[in-house]
């Protein structure tokens, strides 16, 4: 069964950081791009960031001004999301995500595009 699943969420105060992780369990990611995403209650889903296959060449959305960060461990099949500085508006429940294609150099925010998905942590940033 190809299972992704997300911990490290939890509740942290704003200016905090929090690192999530998105391990893949029934198969290896190395062939995969990888994404994070984010919904916060009442909006839609959008696309944090994301990580391509080869390269580890990354695109993270504009309006984080560079307070997050994507990474992977082939060797340990996991994606993380170092989130630095968070805000009041960071709340939200976040998906990591992953769609085969080897070789490439780059990735998308296009969640259609996406195969798999985990099920999804929630991050809480209150005072």
């Amino acid at each position: 069964q190809l299972q992704l699943v997300e911990s490290g969420g939890g509740l942290v105060q704003p200016g905090g950081s929090l690192r999530l992780s998105c391990a893949a369990s029934g198969f290896t990611l190395v062939h995969y791009v990888l994404g994070w995403f984010r919904q916060a209650p009442g909006k839609e889903r959008e696309g944090v960031a994301c990580i391509s296959s080869a390269g580890g060449r990354t695109l993270h959305a504009v309006s984080l001004k560079g307070r997050f960060a994507i990474s992977r461990d082939n060797a340990k099949n996991t994606v993380y999301l170092q989130m630095n500085s968070l805000e009041i508006e960071d709340t939200a429940v976040y998906y990591c995500a992953a769609y085969m294609e080897p070789s490439t150099y780059v990735c998308t925010h296009d969640e259609s595009e996406y195969e798999y998905w985990g099920q999804g942590t929630q991050v809480t940033v209150s005072s």
